[in-house]
């Protein structure tokens, strides 16, 4: 996953490919080269996705401070 990746990734489509990282690395199924290398993108993936809602957490607050009469900075 490089950087373009991440930056076109929804949040919902990072974290259902994280949910499926977990399911493949608790099957017991992989080899460990293959399980360290879905625990890297796994990392990655989690990474991105707290920033996400990093992001969507200050946007909240932003509003809430606002009283919701300003619009969005994106």
């Amino acid at each position: 996953m490089g950087m373009a990746d991440k930056k076109e990734m929804k949040f919902e489509d990072a974290l259902a490919k994280l949910e499926q990282l977990v399911a493949e690395m608790e099957s017991g199924r992989l080899p460990l080269d293959s399980m360290v290398g879905k625990f890297e993108e796994g990392r990655k993936l989690a990474d991105f996705c707290s920033r996400e809602l990093e992001s969507i957490k200050r946007r909240i607050e932003q509003v809430t401070a606002e009283g919701g009469t300003k619009p969005l900075e994106a």
